[in-house]
């Protein structure tokens, strides 16, 4: 039963993931020239600084949860 399980929710995921690259990127500037100054990059030059922040910011409370927050390691050694 598990394998059954696992296989169609392989076949699902394949099958999501191919439907989400159906399109195909826009050509920069949408096909036009662009003047003078040439192409614009694809996205017109959005800004990426606030998820970058906010991925890092997380990163770094994951890291100090980690090794400032974990319990002690306490072991029992018996005496011969």
């Amino acid at each position: 039963m598990k394998k059954i399980i696992k296989l169609t929710s392989l076949i699902i995921t394949i099958f999501i993931i191919n439907l989400s690259m159906a399109q195909t990127p826009p050509p920069p500037n949408n096909g036009n020239s662009g003047g003078v100054g040439g192409l614009t990059p694809v996205g017109g030059g959005a800004p990426i600084g606030g998820g970058v922040v906010i991925l890092i910011a997380m990163g770094l409370a994951y890291a100090y949860a980690k090794h400032y927050l974990k319990k002690p390691d306490y072991t029992v050694e018996e005496e011969s």
